[in-house]
């Protein structure tokens, strides 16, 4: 069962987050409203996921994200501003989806998050990949790095154009698993922690770009 933690300091919508939660089979671990008791908690229940407003009192969500390395974060916020979207992501938030959001979109998303997607409404996908292509800067001259396999390129290549890994499953005629395990390996070999940080390798890389 995956654990689920809610961060959001407006009580009656925090309540019926859990609630859906709940209600289609996750372990809410736990709610709480501010950032400091976030950290605090998280670190005693170590949920899987984490359901994190942007806005809360005593601190940014983009802070919290960045204080709970290697937890999987979907930010759940009333902004769809560009500086947030970012922000959030560059401190390691996995997806980002609006509160207009449906509950069935919701709870999509939670369970793709949990599989190691990055999930984000629509259009805020290519809004991310667009800013690392702007960040990214063609490397002149660097030591050979580590060699990836053909599929393990060609999964990475697929990741940077912004597929989830179910698409990229159906796409190359593999299973979910298969893709998370090519995605894994890769992580390992580039000594890199997350999706956010693999995409932006890849676009340094010119791999988002068709050969």
């Amino acid at each position: 069962m995956v654990r689920v933690m809610v961060v959001d300091d407006h009580p009656m919508w925090r309540d019926a987050v859990a609630r859906d939660l709940t209600e289609a089979g996750y372990e809410v671990v736990a709610t709480v409203g501010e950032g400091r008791q976030a950290l605090r908690v998280a670190q005693a229940v170590r949920p899987d996921v984490v359901v994190l407003d942007l806005h809360l009192p005593d601190m940014s969500g983009a802070q919290v994200a960045g204080g709970l390395p290697g937890v999987k974060i979907l930010v759940l916020s009333a902004s769809a501003e560009q500086e947030d979207v970012l922000e959030a992501v560059k401190a390691g938030a996995a997806g980002y989806l609006v509160k207009s959001a449906g509950r069935e979109e919701f709870l999509d998303a939670v369970a793709r998050t949990a599989a190691g997607d990055a999930v984000f409404t629509p259009g805020l996908a290519g809004l991310v990949l667009g800013e690392y292509r702007r960040l990214a800067t063609r490397p002149q001259a660097q030591p050979e790095g580590p060699r990836l396999t053909d599929r393990e390129t060609e999964v990475l290549r697929l990741v940077a154009k912004g597929l989830s890994y179910r698409q990229i499953a159906d796409r190359l005629g593999l299973s979910h698993r298969t893709v998370q395990n090519h995605v894994q390996n890769t992580l390992n070999k580039l000594q890199l922690h997350n999706r956010v940080e693999l995409v932006r390798y890849a676009i340094e890389q010119g791999l988002d770009e068709d050969p």
